[in-house]
């Protein structure tokens, strides 16, 4: 079978690399020379780099960013009977993380122009078992921190930020990640930081939480081969966390070039009649980890795109709640009015830092003769 290869990607990490090779095999034998795989200096200067980052005193990677959301409610002691409010437009692993821990997610819906968890519904998710509000950063751009925080003080709630992608965003100066009890990041390859395989952390400011992440991240001990609690295997790889260390100094550049894109997007497709661009809200830098317009020719557009050799996406074209296998949380359609729609006219257009301002110029173009 003959695989085709679209003229404008998606998402490509070739470019990267090619540029960035060498070092990245400098790093990479750096770990298998230094007689230690697991759990070595690789991984703990990069904790203590991505904290400093972050604006926290402490970090711990893990496997993923689905274990990074798991650990992180596990050590706030969300289990089974509790409750966790977070959002439905989201990846499948911020809900199966919740529901690892036992609890069950309870959903609010979000903001129509910036894809974000609506704050001002939280009062009609909460109830006696409610433990801990997860917000999701999604596409780049942070939650409304302030008034989350405040709701969530009022009610002695757990705040744990997803901010898969959004890492390096901030919220009235304040970096994802900082404002929670914890934060939980992904470094998938496609992620603004990613790395060539799986990876993931926790953010906190807590450190006798980060103590406890430590703990929980292996098997629950703190000295081999004694368990002081009932833990798991979720540790960040050595060779993952090496490329990191390469990576994470260009992290601001890489962001810079995204944005440069998205300006490339804003300014070209603006003014088009039935097309409604990404908002960014007064006080908050995204990362554009993602640039995702809405158009109720959604459908039409990305085959018209695929036709003209541009690759596309839906992020996400299912809400959680309408999927079979969350049925049994008991959500009907038209409960989450927003987030269905958005569903049905989201689609997101190329972005990675090695896109060339041409192409990206071509995808304003191809878009803009759909429209004529």
């Amino acid at each position: 079978m003959t695989i085709s290869i679209p003229r404008i990607r998606y998402w490509s990490y070739l470019e990267e690399y090619s540029a960035h090779r060498d070092d990245y095999l400098r790093a990479v034998d750096s770990v298998f020379s230094s007689g230690r795989l697991i759990l070595g200096q690789q991984v703990a200067t990069f904790e203590d780099r991505f904290a400093a980052y972050c604006g926290v005193p402490c970090a711990v990677g893990v496997n993923s960013c689905t274990d990074a959301l798991f650990l992180a409610l596990k050590a706030l002691d969300i289990g089974p009977g509790d409750e966790v409010i977070t959002v439905a437009n989201t990846a499948v692993p911020t809900v199966a993380a919740i529901r690892a821990t036992g609890a069950k997610p309870a959903f609010v819906d979000v903001e129509e122009d910036t894809f974000l968890m609506d704050v001002t519904q939280l009062d009609r998710a909460v109830t006696r078992r409610t433990r801990c509000i997860l917000p999701v950063h999604l596409f780049g751009q942070m939650v409304d921190m302030l008034p989350l925080r405040e709701y969530a003080n009022r009610y002695s709630l757990s705040v744990v930020e997803d901010c898969a992608q959004a890492c390096g965003a901030t919220y009235n100066g304040c970096r994802a990640g900082s404002l929670g009890d914890a934060g939980a990041f992904s470094f998938y390859p496609t992620k603004v930081l990613g790395t060539f395989g799986d990876g993931g952390a926790v953010t906190t400011s807590r450190p006798e939480l980060a103590l406890r992440l430590k703990r929980l991240r292996m098997y629950g001990m703190e000295n081999a081969y004694y368990a002081e609690e009932e833990g798991y295997n979720t540790r960040l790889d050595e060779v993952q966390a090496a490329i990191l260390n390469v990576k994470l100094p260009g992290l601001d550049p890489s962001v810079e070039r995204r944005r440069r894109i998205a300006e490339i997007y804003d300014d070209g497709l603006a003014g088009i009649d039935g097309l409604s661009l990404p908002a960014v809200r007064e006080g908050r830098s995204h990362q554009r980890y993602l640039y995702t317009i809405r158009t109720a020719r959604r459908d039409e557009l990305q085959r018209y795109l695929a036709g003209e050799g541009i690759e596309t996406k839906v992020n996400y074209p299912d809400p959680i709640h309408l999927m079979r296998g969350y049925r049994f949380l008991g959500y009907a359609p038209g409960s989450l009015p927003v987030t269905e729609r958005l569903a049905a006219t989201i689609l997101s257009l190329p972005m990675y830092p090695e896109l060339p301002n041409e192409q990206a110029a071509e995808v304003v173009a191809a878009v803009r003769r759909f429209y004529a």
